[in-house]
């Protein structure tokens, strides 16, 4: 039997439908918001998965182009691997799912979404963070939800709730909060520079409407609700544990963890790990359980460190930030490029700049936006962390990472009509021990102002972490956490942006949520850092873009033409145009506006092709002086080319004051003359006299 539930949410109507469709799922949601519908599905395998430490979670966000009413491009005509964005929302759907999941759950589940239908006033994403919600409430897989999430917008200084796509075009802000019924417990943003404590009025609104929609949801439970099954618990065995503690001793794990140097620890780690195996190689049971079993004894450790000990593993103090170091021009042909290190995380960025007609297409659900101008990809090698594996091209993490970056520097960027480019930023890992995704931004950002982009403002990103007690009011934040930190902790809580502002937020979290006093602190600690790093060590390196772009990048002008003028230049099956890049060298593009860009590493050559494109689409003038090749002789006259459409005709009598008998006894075919222009007769044609020969 189908259930109906709906609410008003942000003058919209949110309907949810149980029951219609799905029903052998464990939990299956039916959404619906304004027009747009997204089937949310949650299913749990019946048995745990066999070795592993770790709980098998998959999200889904699937786009299917029939939503917009689209047929898929290419041969097979079918939707093919994930979009970028449908990647990013698989990410930001797992971000305030996952800590409610019980931690020793060993069976799979994936959370599916399946966007049906898309009304571009109606967020499918945010649709699919509400179902993935329900549709896991309602099923018996064990959870400790529901989470509700809230966009909002900041258009002309006012917050708006749930923003329409005409608003988000004008917005300053899209930020993203989930919450439970107590704390928030994720956060995405990208920002126009927002300050601090507009940023923070703007998560607090987005908890309070949170609260109005998890009340919805136990409205739903309450009637559609299943049981939670019972699942096998996954632990180490305490008697095992204990003997490894009294073996081991917390003082020789606290010994082995207190080092700055990542690879140091990593060996002190194996060399555990190895008295371990020798001790139980006679137990089974035991030996199966040493690697969790040694992850568990560090985790205690760290978090007692840090915690009561107010002791990090590296030495540093709370806020104190590893050793940082920048540099810019480090490869020699390049068009820019970058490296920032901070402690044993060490990003190099390269910067490309090419046309507008290299801008990346996008084919997806976002009928809004069709291409992009900004691209940052970001890649983590194996050998950056000192493992060895294939490359098999960017995971769902290097995408996201790629965006986060993408996200805090777009603010940043010039206008297209002040820096006609496309722009192409590569971060590429050379070492990592935490928060690469910051360095990246860092790096990023002198890159950019390296190649002669001119960016408004630099950009640097920096990562705060969290250990918590058992109470609300006792944890400890903190500053720049490294690889161990992470692993250990909480919390990551990135956060980038200029002395002005954020330009970008991004929060993963290991609890069940945060409370509005660790949010404020975690915030004004990211400002206190990225102040630091954009005034002590970017600033004195570049503190703002080059006046010119690099060497060996392309050189853009402009030139408008009248739209109608397009086909001339073009000319019948390219020929117009084609001639002109050939006998140049520059590469041109026109778009359906009249805007012409002409590329060329040579000033010269771009010169010389606007100049032909001007004697094209431009009229000629009776009486100005123009330049033309001798094309055709005739017995009464030579034929000029003034232009690739343009020719004109010296008659026998005008190429001297003195009679001429033969028009090869002045010019010949190929000569570049000087000509000016007698008349244009009402059929067109151009009547020239000659003024001189041009010498080559």
């Amino acid at each position: 039997m189908t259930k109906q539930f709906s609410m008003e949410l942000a003058g919209r109507t949110l309907m949810v439908e149980i029951g219609r469709v799905a029903a052998q799922a464990n939990g299956a949601a039916f959404m619906h918001y304004g027009d747009t519908v997204v089937l949310s599905t949650a299913t749990a395998s019946e048995k745990p998965r066999e070795g592993i430490d770790f709980f098998p979670l998959s999200v889904e966000y699937e786009e299917k182009l029939y939503a917009v009413g689209k047929i898929p491009g290419g041969y097979l005509k079918r939707e093919g691997k994930p979009s970028e964005n449908a990647i990013l929302t698989d990410r930001v759907i797992d971000r305030p799912m996952r800590p409610l999941f019980p931690k020793d759950y060993r069976n799979d589940v994936t959370l599916d979404n399946l966007v049906m239908s898309v009304d571009p006033d109606c967020s499918p994403e945010l649709t699919a963070m509400l179902g993935s919600a329900i549709a896991t409430a309602i099923s018996d897989i064990p959870f400790d939800g529901p989470t509700a999430s809230t966009m909002v917008g900041l258009v002309d200084g006012e917050f708006v709730i749930n923003p329409t796509a005409e608003q988000k075009k004008v917005s300053d802000l899209a930020l993203t909060v989930a919450s439970t019924r107590e704390k928030v417990i994720m956060i995405e943003a990208g920002a126009n520079e927002v300050p601090e404590d507009v940023m923070l009025e703007a998560i607090f609104k987005a908890h309070e409407v949170n609260q109005e929609i998890i009340r919805f949801i136990d409205g739903i439970v309450a009637e559609c609700g299943k049981e939670k099954h019972e699942y096998e618990h996954h632990t180490v065995d305490p008697e095992m544990y204990e003997d490894m503690v009294s073996f081991i001793t917390p003082e020789a794990m606290e010994e082995a963890v207190f080092t700055d140097d990542k690879q140091t620890r990593e060996a002190n780690i194996r060399e555990i790990e190895e008295k371990l195996e020798e001790r139980y190689a006679e137990n089974e049971e035991w030996l199966d359980q040493v690697s969790e079993a040694v992850y568990n004894f560090q985790k205690k450790t760290v978090r007692k460190m840090i915690l009561k000990d107010k002791k990090r593993p590296d030495g540093r103090d709370v806020k104190q930030i590893r050793p940082l170091h920048a540099e810019i021009d480090c490869l020699p042909r390049v068009h820019g490029s970058a490296m920032f290190q901070r402690g044993q995380t060490q990003v190099m960025t390269v910067t490309t700049l090419g046309s507008l007609s290299e801008a990346q297409r996008l084919d997806g659900i976002d009928v809004n936006e069709t291409e992009k101008r900004y691209m940052h990809h970001y890649n983590f090698p194996s050998y950056s962390v000192g493992e060895t594996r294939p490359s098999r091209g960017p995971g769902r993490r290097e995408i996201g990472h790629g965006a986060l970056a993408e996200r805090a520097l777009v603010p940043v960027l010039p206008a297209v009509e002040e820096f006609p480019y496309a722009i192409r930023t590569v971060s590429e890992i050379m070492e990592s021990n935490g928060s690469t995704s910051q360095g990246s931004i860092c790096a990023s950002s002198l890159s950019l102002m390296a190649s002669g982009v001119p960016i408004k403002a630099p950009v640097a990103g920096i990562s705060v972490g969290l250990v918590t007690g058992e109470t609300d009011d006792d944890y400890i934040i903190l500053t720049d956490i490294q690889g161990l930190e992470d692993f250990f902790g909480d919390m990551d809580f990135k956060v980038a942006g200029t002395d002005k502002g954020i330009t970008a937020i991004q929060m993963d979290i290991k609890i069940h949520g945060l409370t509005e006093q660790i949010i404020r602190e975690a915030i004004a600690r990211t400002k206190e850092a990225r102040t630091y790093i954009l005034h002590e060590v970017m600033n004195p390196v570049i503190g703002q873009a080059r006046d010119h772009v690099g060497k060996y990048a392309p050189k853009i002008s402009q030139y408008t033409i009248d739209p109608e003028k397009i086909s001339e230049v073009i000319g019948k099956q390219g020929k117009t145009i084609n001639g002109i890049i050939d006998e140049t060298g520059v590469k041109i593009d026109i778009d359906e506006s009249g805007r012409v860009d002409i590329l060329s590493e040579d000033q010269a050559m771009i010169d010389k092709a606007i100049s032909i494109i001007k004697s094209i689409v431009e009229p000629l003038n009776v009486g100005d002086i123009y330049e033309g090749e001798v094309v055709r002789i005739m017995p009464f006259g030579a034929f000029v080319q003034l232009s690739p459409n343009k020719d004109g005709m010296i008659h026998i009598s005008k190429l001297a004051k003195e009679r001429v008998n033969k028009v090869e006894d002045v010019v010949n075919i190929g000569d570049k003359v000087a000509v000016k222009v007698l008349e244009i007769d009402k059929m067109g044609r151009i009547n020239l006299k000659l003024e001189e020969k041009i010498e080559d």
